[in-house]
């Protein structure tokens, strides 16, 4: 259940900081502001392991493959998309396609056991399911 709640907080927020990040865009530029999240990221991370614990940093040296370390690359370039996607289409329609697409791409990685994720067996129901969202996305755009 909590991993039901996490997830669902999880989607709101991203919509939230999507539209945040699109109004601090139109005052600045995609750049800045897409550096301003990942600053204030790396400040809200630092706060919460300054007070939950203080693993040691130097574990990330430990971290195989070391391709794995890129996550904050991607953070920019989820920030940059999301950002440009909300100015040209909306909050609605843009996170429509976004999750559509981290569902297809979460399915892909699973069943073809990418980046260290446990490999699940191929099912039509779910190539279904995914294939209805991207039904939804075309009745939405309607």
């Amino acid at each position: 259940m909590f991993g039901i709640l996490i997830s669902m907080l999880s989607g709101a927020l991203m919509s939230i900081q999507g539209v945040f990040n699109t109004a601090v865009t139109e005052k600045s530029s995609v750049w800045v502001s897409a550096g301003w999240v990942q600053f204030t990221a790396f400040l809200a991370c630092m706060a919460a392991w300054f007070f939950t614990g203080r693993e040691e940093i130097s574990a990330l040296w430990q971290v195989r493959p070391r391709y794995l370390l890129l996550g904050g690359l991607f953070g920019a370039a989820i920030t940059y998309t999301v950002i440009q996607g909300m100015k040209d289409l909306g909050p609605a329609k843009a996170v429509l396609l976004i999750v559509t697409a981290q569902l297809a791409t979460a399915y892909l990685i699973e069943v073809f056991g990418l980046f260290g994720a446990e490999k699940v067996p191929f099912e039509w129901r779910r190539l279904f399911g995914l294939l209805l969202s991207v039904a939804g996305i075309i009745i939405f755009q309607k």
